[in-house]
């Protein structure tokens, strides 16, 4: 790949989801971004948590957990979704693992 000068532009967005591919995340945008790393240069979260380092930004399948199967990936997109309504809702009604509905507020 190479830069095309003058190729740049933005878009305002209210979310933006990023498929970066089989080979792990691009660290550019991990250090641009200033999340952590974890050992294995994945994107960091705490255990069985999605959420990154940076505030309102959340990390599911490869870039998370490293290459795996495309339904640990699909998993971890539902979860995150989850942590994703949660953060913002204050209460989520989304399926949690195993497909259960558990209502959870973050506060108790």
């Amino acid at each position: 790949m190479m830069e095309v000068p003058d190729s740049e532009s933005f878009i305002k967005a209210d979310m933006v989801l990023l498929a970066m591919g089989f080979l792990g995340p691009e660290s550019h945008i991990i250090t641009d971004m200033g999340m952590e790393k974890d050992a294995r240069s994945n994107i960091k979260t705490p255990a069985g948590k999605y959420r990154t380092s940076v505030d309102k930004v959340f990390a599911a399948g490869d870039c998370r957990r490293g290459q795996s199967l495309v339904v640990w990936a699909i998993t971890e997109g539902r979860q995150a979704a989850r942590e994703a309504d949660e953060y913002l809702m204050g209460i989520t009604s989304l399926p949690g693992p195993g497909g259960v509905i558990q209502f959870h507020h973050p506060q108790g």
